[in-house]
């Protein structure tokens, strides 16, 4: 049992090199790895705009000018 650990032990560390390659082809992304990111972040980028310029409108709306334009009535006639 003592042999077959220490032969399993020895085989493990030789081939623990192999596991840690440093290949080109391992190491960086592709053109179309880094074209694909690229569309992801450009969608949502652009739901950001509109997404923010909402905010703000909503913002504005709850409080700016809320005592200048007062509801009127249901029924009654607008001046």
């Amino acid at each position: 049992m003592k042999i077959m650990m220490k032969s399993l032990a020895a085989i493990m560390v030789g081939a623990t090199p192999a596991l840690a390659s440093s290949d080109p082809e391992t190491m960086g992304g592709s053109l179309l790895v880094f074209l694909f990111l690229g569309f992801g972040a450009l969608i949502v980028v652009l739901q950001l705009v509109p997404s923010v310029l909402l905010f703000g409108s909503m913002l504005k709306g709850l409080f700016g000018g809320a005592g200048s334009h007062p509801l009127q009535k249901s029924g009654t006639r607008i001046p």
